[in-house]
């Protein structure tokens, strides 16, 4: 069976200062980074960094030939690692994720990155829906409050409501020290 990583948005954007600064974005870096790592001396040619670019500037963030936009330097890309650009939540969606995946045989993919609750969410349900076996990596990704009728959601309430979602029926989830130990 084939593992593929596949790292979603970390970008500068949701770091502080950025324009969609998320809750702990350093910490959940640092741990895709430690799993960026293993993939780096396990399976060279399997590591996909997805980098959103905003398809209209009312997004606000992520806006096309920015520094918000780049790829935070905790997590890179070498020289010999595909980098997806997408415009939407779904990293599969309009783009050729999926086609390079199956190209190297691809069955199973570890994700990791930002936004919890919107591009991760989206990704890894896309991910199962396609067919891969998939591990979310939930410490190696970040969220940010979020409101509902004037009741504000604190980050870890929503990390937690997402990442319990996807593990009840969708992915196996596990955290990074877990996926180091395999």
């Amino acid at each position: 069976m084939s593992t593929a990583l596949i790292i979603v948005d970390i970008q500068n954007d949701y770091f502080p200062n950025g324009k969609m600064e998320l809750s702990n974005p350093e910490k959940a870096a640092a741990n895709a980074a430690k799993v960026l790592d293993w993939f780096r001396q396990n399976n060279k040619d399997h590591i996909f960094h997805v980098q959103h670019i905003a398809g209209s500037p009312e997004l606000g963030f992520f806006l096309p030939n920015t520094e918000g936009a780049e790829i935070h330097e905790t997590v890179q890309p070498l020289e010999n690692e595909s980098i997806i650009v997408k415009n939407f939540p779904n990293s599969f969606l309009k783009t050729d994720l999926e086609s390079k995946l199956r190209e190297k045989g691809v069955t199973k993919v570890v994700v990791v990155g930002m936004m919890t609750h919107m591009c991760i969410d989206a990704t890894t349900r896309a991910a199962v829906d396609l067919g891969f076996d998939t591990t979310l990596i939930a410490d190696a990704c970040a969220t940010r409050d979020m409101a509902y009728q004037g009741n504000v959601v604190p980050a870890e309430q929503v990390q937690n409501a997402f990442v319990s979602a996807l593990e009840s029926m969708y992915c196996d989830v596990k955290s990074t020290e877990d996926f180091l130990k395999q």
